[in-house]
């Protein structure tokens, strides 16, 4: 609903919602790439499309501040697709419906892509300013950043000028973030050849409607991850029930807990009356493990077709073990702080049918001992299982600078617009400031935005006042950015 066009400060809304309006989940980035040149090129403002797929916006100093340093504002165009299970929603497609809800914009029974369209939007919003008062400023949309952070690992050395960066993607308005975890992609995968089954009749098991949820701010938060309680259903209804495993479908992105998960199960007829009662108790037994936490949980179960094929008894019991086995959630906090995450792991997706087992897991740390250790555990857990493992996709992590004027800088800004101190933090969510920082090691680099909630989820949201407090802050550590 385009009522958030309406909203203030008019120039990040009115950009964010042109941003609704172009599909752009991760991989299929094409259109919000040209829509961003055709943006930039209507405007007169210099704009290309570099080596790594990044679109890079460049903008002279306002008279008087040409001496200034030069700002690189940096964001990244692709959303996380997330959807309720009730929503036919195309993401390649459709734009996203939005709408007010209180003091919060939300999409209708999707992600909202305020992580990090407002980012984009903020940049697009200082590209066409002409009533703020700034040094040169460069702007940097990066690719893909929430499946493999393609971007920034593909951009070539000299693309960016900039003498310091602004981070536009974190989620807390009033905290700054100097710090973030590493991370690597774990995958698992084997064949397997499909037999016929031998059960007469075939059920159904949907879990969904969990919170789901960011797998690096929110692993912390005792959400249930939906591969992991599917799991413990299957396994006991192939050890107690006769039942053959003919596919299962859990999560969507590595990055996101898994919300939803279903399997279908081919079992004798004699049997059927005892899964579904299984799965009605399991329903009450989660309810009660998650209360407070996973509310909306749903766990039901159907009469299917029995499947021309199923997974041989062996290796599904093998598979099922190595899932519930595996290492999933918080590994270890920091040590000698306690409430921030050191070591994860996110047991993202599980895709079984068809002869093949594929298993998509998402490692973080900021430690990288301990992010090898994770490695090898679940190494160990799924070779066991009889499967290939690789890992890719690496990012380091982003060391805190012992001296960052920027931030020193931001703080007194900060501090004298709202006459409050901000916070200064470290997050276990990974950024591409450690991939920028690493190739631009003359940067101060500070990571900051407006309040968002819930993101990676179809329950993710904007708070509205937020936006307003955090332009006024951008717009005013711009006027401040000090000469060369």
């Amino acid at each position: 609903m385009s009522e958030i066009r309406n909203l203030d400060p008019k120039a990040i809304w009115e950009n964010f919602y042109l941003l609704t309006q172009v599909p752009h989940p991760s991989g299929h980035l094409e259109k919000i790439q040209q829509f961003l040149l055709d943006w930039a090129a209507e405007r007169g403002i210099e704009a290309f499309k570099d080596a790594g797929e990044n679109i890079v916006m460049r903008k002279p100093a306002t008279p008087g501040m040409e001496n200034c340093k030069m700002v690189t504002m940096q964001a990244h165009m692709d959303m996380v697709p997330q959807k309720a299970k009730n929503s036919n929603h195309n993401f390649e497609t459709d734009p996203i419906e939005t709408w007010i809800d209180g003091e919060w914009v939300k999409a209708n029974g999707t992600t909202l892509g305020s992580d990090d369209g407002m980012g984009v939007a903020t940049i697009m919003a200082v590209m066409e300013a002409s009533d703020i008062k700034h040094g040169p400023i460069e702007g940097f949309i990066t690719a893909d950043e929430e499946t493999t952070m393609y971007g920034v690992n593909h951009m070539v050395p000299g693309t960016l000028k900039g003498d310091c960066l602004l981070n536009l993607d974190n989620e807390t308005e009033g905290e700054f973030i100097i710090g973030s975890a590493g991370g690597i992609n774990l995958t698992a995968e084997k064949a397997y050849t499909p037999v016929a089954p031998t059960g007469g009749a075939a059920v159904k098991i949907s879990l969904h409607e969990l919170k789901g949820g960011h797998s690096g701010l929110e692993i912390n938060e005792g959400r249930a991850n939906a591969n992991k309680l599917m799991a413990r259903i299957v396994r006991k209804a192939l050890k107690e029930n006769g039942a053959e495993l003919a596919c299962w479908l859990g999560g969507n992105m590595r990055n996101a807990i898994p919300n939803s998960c279903d399997v279908v199960l081919v079992l004798p007829a004699e049997a059927v009356a005892a899964v579904k009662a299984d799965v009605a108790h399991w329903a009450e037994v989660f309810k009660a493990e998650y209360e407070g936490i996973e509310d909306a949980l749903m766990l039901e179960v159907a009469d299917a077709e029995v499947a021309a094929e199923v997974v041989p008894a062996a290796e599904a019991l093998t598979t099922v073990n190595a899932i519930a086995a595996s290492q999933n959630g918080v590994m270890r906090f920091i040590p000698g702080i306690g409430d921030i995450v050191e070591t994860s792991s996110n047991l993202a997706i599980v895709e079984i049918g068809g002869g093949k087992v594929f298993i998509k897991d998402l490692i973080r740390s900021s430690m990288r001992t301990q992010r090898e250790y994770c490695e090898e555990v679940l190494t160990a857990c799924f070779e066991n299982a009889g499967m290939k493992v690789e890992v890719g996709g690496e990012y380091t992590e982003w060391q805190p600078a012992l001296k960052n004027d920027l931030v020193d800088l931001m703080k007194k800004v900060y501090e004298e617009q709202f006459g409050a101190e901000p916070s200064v933090q470290v997050i276990h969510a990974g950024l591409e400031c450690s991939i920028i920082g690493a190739m631009y090691p003359h940067m101060d680099i500070v990571s900051f935005g407006p309040t968002l909630r819930s993101p990676h989820t179809p329950n993710e949201r904007c708070n509205i006042p937020s936006v307003a407090k955090y332009w006024q802050f951008v717009k005013a550590v711009l006027e401040r950015i000090p000469q060369k």
